[in-house]
């Protein structure tokens, strides 16, 4: 099929991805809601058209975190991405790197921490709350070495959400490994390219603790029963002491939390519902953002993801009052579409939306782009 947007490599994903790992991706929580809202809330953001504002010259390139990127645009972190296209995390590092920008490395990735930080650069590594503080201290501790340049621990995520697709897919529920099995039959390209040359499908940097045998029905099972329900803001004094690095605290919704985050000595927040994957019938990312923003873009750097499926939503992000945004399904669309080559085609497409978004929006830079240039409805 042609791809001549950024929202066309979903369906490309569907079309080659057996229906367990589609959903797996594209699902949310529940009915899905705010899964549905991060995207409505965020494409019914009206712009402020400007004209005759001499944007003959965009720079489309920030500061985040004292690096350079050229972009405000980072691929977030997305559980067992490796399985969307041969050793897939590797082939998005590279795409990002090649395209200059942040790749952030998922806890629950299929390849390990120190190969993908050969591949990208910068490198971030994602970190849970899990119960086993000695396997965290180690994990920090391989993400230090292999050169990760942030720590993005998630903080929404002390149980998984109810996520009914994944029953009705075969992600989970009854004969799960069978049903995987018949679908991938179904997709030779998959199978071909992931299922039999992908291998191993193991989960990289949990070998310690699941051994060289681990595989989806041990990832499934690891989430429901490793995550710390417990833990409190004191508990993350202990992080904060261990990464001298940025600190980025993923899953904020609220202004009172974010300042919580500011108050532990976080360098900067993700505004996120986790992609409508945790609580049903919370805030969009969208409608979030602005009263956070409010509250601390004067001592945190803001990032925030949902939603986003092409560079007009990079724009409205921004313009609510975040820094950068973190991509998530769309990078493992394209990921699962093209491979490397699809990263690297929807950053480029990214970047051309940008532009022209900027451009009749009389905007030339970053930093210039503001509440400003929203239409008066939503100011």
């Amino acid at each position: 099929m042609i791809i001549a947007s950024a929202t066309d490599f979903r369906e490309a994903a569907r079309r080659r991805l057996p229906r367990f790992l589609f959903d797996y991706a594209d699902g949310g929580a529940y009915a899905e809601e705010t899964l549905r809202r991060n995207v409505s809330d965020l494409s019914g953001i009206a712009l402020r058209q400007r004209v005759l504002k001499d944007v003959a010259t965009i720079d489309l390139s920030t500061t985040l975190f004292g690096r350079e990127i050229a972009l405000p645009v980072g691929l977030g972190p997305v559980g067992i991405s490796g399985m969307y296209a041969r050793r897939g995390e590797l082939q998005a590092a590279s795409a990002a790197r090649a395209a200059g920008v942040p790749m952030c490395l998922s806890t629950v990735s299929i390849c390990p921490i120190e190969d993908v930080a050969q591949k990208a650069d910068p490198f971030w590594f994602q970190l849970y709350v899990i119960r086993d503080r000695a396997f965290m201290r180690d994990l920090i501790a391989r993400a230090k070495d292999a050169g990760a340049k942030a720590l993005v621990f998630t903080v929404d995520m002390p149980v998984p959400g109810a996520r009914y697709r994944d029953a009705h897919s075969g992600m989970s529920g009854p004969n799960a490994p069978l049903r995987r099995v018949l679908q991938a039959m179904g997709k030779p390209h998959w199978s071909w390219d992931v299922g039999l040359r992908g291998r191993p499908h193991t989960l990289g940097n949990l070998l310690p603790v699941l051994g060289k045998d681990s595989g989806l029905n041990d990832y499934m099972g690891w989430l429901g029963a490793n995550f710390d329900p417990s833990i409190q803001w004191r508990d993350l004094e202990w992080i904060r002491a261990a990464w001298d690095g940025p600190l980025i605290i993923k899953g904020i919704l609220d202004p009172e939390d974010a300042r919580e985050a500011a108050a532990i000595g976080a360098d900067g927040i993700v505004v996120s519902n986790h992609g409508g994957r945790q609580l049903d019938g919370v805030l969009s990312s969208a409608r979030a953002l602005p009263a956070i923003a409010d509250a601390v873009r004067d001592r945190l750097t803001i990032l925030a993801d949902g939603g986003v499926r092409n560079g007009l939503d990079v724009v409205r992000m921004l313009a609510l009052g975040a820094h950068s945004v973190l991509l998530g399904r769309a990078w493992v669309y394209a990921l699962a579409a093209q491979g490397e080559a699809g990263v690297a085609k929807l950053l480029e497409l990214i970047a051309k939306e940008m532009t022209v978004a900027m451009t009749l929006t009389g905007v030339n830079r970053i930093e210039a782009i503001d509440r400003s240039i929203l239409a008066e409805d939503v100011r």
